[in-house]
């Protein structure tokens, strides 16, 4: 059984959950998951640069607090806090942390690679 083939879904209280390091200015909390879906807390430190990449997910990100420069094909923007993105399947995009912050990221179908 892989794990995508688990399931974790229902009531989350970010409290409970502990952050995990990935070792690179960022920490992320699993906040749900079922195959069709995967929903994380993400914190990033300032300075961090996620470079520009794509993937066959769809992606839609809300971003809670910090500033960050977003680049979704060949536009780029910056968005704070109440901003959201929306990413399209095998879109090329990336982001570079300004202020730190936290992101809110679902993707569709789950990121196996994440849980």
């Amino acid at each position: 059984m892989t794990d995508s083939a688990k399931a974790l879904v229902g009531h989350v209280r970010a409290a409970d959950l502990d952050w995990q390091d990935m070792g690179d200015g960022t920490r992320r909390k699993i906040l749900g998951y079922e195959p069709q879906m995967l929903m994380m807390r993400n914190a990033f430190e300032t300075g961090v640069q996620g470079p520009l990449h794509s993937h066959p997910h769809v992606q839609s990100s809300y971003i809670v607090s910090g500033q960050f420069e977003v680049t979704i094909g060949a536009v780029t923007e910056r968005l704070g806090p109440g901003d959201g993105f929306l990413v399209p399947s095998g879109v090329e995009h990336g982001t570079r942390c300004l202020e730190a912050g936290e992101v809110i990221e679902i993707f569709t179908p789950i990121r196996d690679e994440f849980v």
